[in-house]
């Protein structure tokens, strides 16, 4: 019998259990969900999802079973007869939390009941609860973290991540991380994202974020992404609460997190970390408050960008992992020993004949790049070069316009950009629809210059460039692909009084490419 209460316990049981039951047909796995937690809400979704086998929470002491299972320490045991194993839904028991019979707080995690048993991950976390609760310190599993184990053999993912991730080579992953809480990342800056996204190149960096299932359920999704809409406006990957954070963890190369788990996660696998907040819940003397204790803070009043350099370039890789590292014990070996106490506590033998659990990496994420429909466009350059930086329109971006002579700002928008207000702004209009031909292409983009009388120019792509044709019908073949750049050019080389047609070279992120340009002359017939 497995039982879920939450989210967050009901995905842990998902994603070890398989497993561990494999080709044993003596094992019958049926969950129950207890509905009895305000953080329940998609519990049962996932569990169907899953094709789980569900049973009424009523009927749970009304049925026969050797073993009950949880990640929740919170699950009403009445009565229930067999032994109890609760498996940690985080690391370690570093969080203290409210206690519900109102006796101050609690260790987060532990199941203070004598049908329990403990699975822990590290033998300090058995002294801990020696100290905390003498009587269960004898009734402990030390198997270690099978998320973790995973997380390192899914190492050699990481470019098949980035990928999937719409990571393009030279750009930048920031991963934010936020537990749940009035002490947590977003429960102190939930606009966090936002300026991050606003103040962050666009080519140069993507952002996603990582929200502790508690928040989803609390809120609910509809509340979730109305509070972020401004950030997935502007191209937020928000990552979903069952699955996709450890590749996505993976793929990083910074953490913006707090006192929560995939933040520690984040340390044990090496990725540079800066603190946006960092609770009191946080247990004193476990690896989480000396992560806490010796990784920089994030200045919400300073220039992102140059923090994430700087923590990248400082990030002691061995001193964090070393500490995270204080929480898992015997690495690589979590699924084989968590089975041998499972079969153990159900008084049964091991089925040798399929051999040790299988480590399974973490799948590719489902979820692909987000869409950024609106940008501000800043272009600066020489004779023959110009730089393009891009950030996107609906987090603020750099609405500077420029103060050289060969300095300028502009916004771009997409056809299919939903907010009119941005539209009828625009100085530069795309469309990501390739036309047939370079005569198709003017065709299209005068209807949307005719659409939008504010815009003084239009983007089209074609095969091998883009079309950029002016109000007054000046066309202007590119080859740059990307028709936000070719519009970007064009722009920087007309307000420069630069010649429209040769050879530029163009610079955005790490990315540069010579462009051609030249007068497109109508085919006759």
């Amino acid at each position: 019998m497995t039982a879920a209460r939450t989210v967050t316990s009901a995905v842990r049981l998902l994603e070890t259990l398989p497993a561990l039951f494999r080709s044993d047909p003596r094992v019958d796995v049926v969950f129950a969900f207890d509905p009895g937690s305000a953080f329940g809400d998609g519990v049962l979704d996932l569990l169907h999802a899953a094709g789980a086998r569900v049973m009424p929470w009523g009927q749970l002491s009304r049925t026969a079973c050797d073993l009950v299972v949880s990640a929740s320490e919170n699950i009403d045991l009445t009565g229930v007869d067999c032994p109890v194993l609760v498996l940690p839904h985080g690391v370690g028991f570093h969080k203290l939390v409210p206690d519900a019979r109102g006796t101050g707080r609690r260790l987060s995690g532990v199941m203070d009941d004598p049908r329990a048993w403990h699975a822990v991950s590290h033998p300090d976390q058995i002294r801990q609860l020696a100290e905390h609760h003498p009587a269960l310190a004898e009734r402990t599993f030390l198997i270690g973290d099978p998320c973790h184990d995973r997380l390192l053999a899914s190492r050699m993912l990481r470019t098949r991540y980035r990928e999937a991730l719409g990571l393009r080579e030279g750009r930048k992953l920031v991963l934010v991380s936020s537990t749940w809480g009035e002490q947590s990342l977003l429960g102190t800056d939930p606009l966090l994202p936002q300026r991050l996204l606003g103040e962050l190149p666009l080519d140069e960096y993507r952002v996603a974020a990582v929200l502790h299932p508690n928040i989803w359920s609390a809120h609910g999704t509809w509340q979730v992404r109305a509070v972020e809409a401004a950030a997935l406006d502007s191209g937020l990957l928000l990552i979903p609460p069952h699955r996709g954070w450890q590749a996505a963890l993976l793929a990083a190369d910074a953490v913006i997190g707090d006192h929560g788990s995939v933040t520690f996660y984040g340390a044990a696998v090496g990725t540079p970390l800066l603190l946006a907040a960092f609770g009191e819940e946080s247990v004193p003397g476990t690896p989480m408050a000396e992560l806490g204790r010796i990784t920089p803070r994030l200045d919400p009043h300073a220039p992102f960008a140059a923090q994430l350099e700087r923590a990248v370039a400082e990030h002691d890789a061995e001193r964090i992992t070393k500490v995270a590292g204080e929480a898992f014990a015997e690495p690589g070996r979590s699924l084989e020993q968590l089975r041998s106490a499972l079969y153990e506590l159900m008084k049964l033998p091991e089925p040798v004949a399929a051999g040790a659990p299988p480590l399974h990496r973490w799948p590719v994420p489902e979820a692909g790049p987000g869409e950024v429909t609106a940008m501000w466009v800043r272009t600066s350059g020489a004779d023959r070069d110009v730089t393009v930086r891009r950030w996107p329109a609906a987090a603020g971006g750099d609405q500077d316009e420029g103060d050289g002579d060969a300095e300028f700002g502009h916004l771009s928008c997409d056809e299919e950009e939903q907010d009119l207000r941005q539209l009828a702004s625009a100085s530069v209009i795309t469309s990501r629809v390739r036309a047939g031909s370079a005569d198709a292409a003017v065709g299209r983009a005068r209807r949307l210059l005719d659409e939008l009388p504010g815009s003084l120019l239009a983007a089209v792509p074609v095969a091998g460039g883009s079309v950029v044709l002016f109000r007054n019908g000046r066309a202007v073949e590119s080859t740059a692909t990307d028709p936000s750049l070719a519009g970007a050019v064009v722009y920087a080389r007309f307000r420069a009084r630069r010649p429209l047609t040769g050879t530029v070279t163009l610079r955005v992120g790490r990315h540069e490419e010579d462009l051609t340009l030249r007068e497109h002359r109508a085919t006759e017939g």
